[in-house]
């Protein structure tokens, strides 16, 4: 089992990489320097802190919950984990779409009603249990409700990357080595900063990594927002966007026989 380097070895980690000053720290998030100097020095924070910090440092309070090696509070997980299967195919369907179509689906996950959560959230564990820098990153995406093959049609539909669903739970185990071109296609997906996804797991990228497509931009905030979607509404939005894809390919295909007389058009 891969031990925890501690959070506050992590946050030590992003603030040499911004090259933040604990005093900056402290007048964006309203904590203490000694609360701050104590984390750094290796106490475990606790959920207020951490939910306090997260803003001040733009990041999710649940992606440092996840580095912190601490359990997720029930209220910042996904609320529908049978939404997962619906989930996948919106991400998949939304970024073949033009920029307009892209923003029509985000407008409308958020402007759907939060439902009752009717059932508690349990990711899948990582085995052997690890709580390595794949671990972090594989659990991020399984609080953004993705399932291992969800992971795989996700990414692939991103990233240039394309693996297997079982690949993925390697990773998330230590079994599978956590490359620079996976640490810069997960933060593309988790609306991450590459270069400082690359600091918290202390893998080395070689080159500058290219800034995030629009569409994986997109993706990233389509895949927050839509944790908070029951199963039926996922459905919903799953095949609105699936009918939005198949209507932008025909238009596409026929904008493109317009231009070209000597290819035919699209049998009625």
């Amino acid at each position: 089992m891969t031990k925890h380097p501690g959070f506050g070895a992590l946050l030590t980690r992003l603030l040499e990489h911004r090259d933040l000053r604990v005093r900056e720290l402290v007048d964006r998030s309203g904590l203490t320097a000694d609360e701050i100097h104590a984390v750094l020095a290796g106490r475990i924070p606790d959920d207020a802190l951490l939910r306090q910090l997260a803003p001040a440092l733009g990041f999710h309070a649940v992606d440092l919950f996840i580095l912190a090696g601490l359990a997720v509070p029930e209220g910042m997980a996904p609320l529908d984990a049978t939404a997962a299967v619906s989930v996948k195919c919106i991400v998949a369907d939304a970024v073949r779409l033009p920029a307009a179509g892209r923003r029509e689906l985000l407008q409308l996950v958020r402007s759907l009603p939060l439902e009752e959560r009717r059932t508690g959230f349990f990711p899948r564990p990582l085995m052997p249990l690890a709580a390595g820098p794949g671990a972090w990153l594989v659990r991020m995406l399984q609080y953004r409700n993705l399932n291992w093959t969800g992971m795989a049609m996700t990414l692939a539909s991103v990233t240039p990357t394309y693996l297997s669903a079982a690949t993925y739970g390697m990773v998330g185990s230590g079994r599978a080595e956590l490359s620079p071109r996976l640490v810069t296609d997960f933060a593309a997906l988790l609306g991450i900063d590459a270069r400082e996804l690359a600091a918290l797991t202390g893998v080395v990228l070689h080159e500058a990594p290219p800034p995030p497509s629009p569409e994986a931009v997109d993706a990233a905030a389509l895949l927050w927002e839509a944790r908070h979607l029951s199963a039926a509404q996922a459905r919903q939005v799953s095949e609105l966007a699936c009918s939005r894809r198949r209507n932008s390919c025909a238009g596409q295909q026929l904008s493109r026989g317009a231009r070209d007389p000597g290819r035919p058009f699209p049998a009625e």
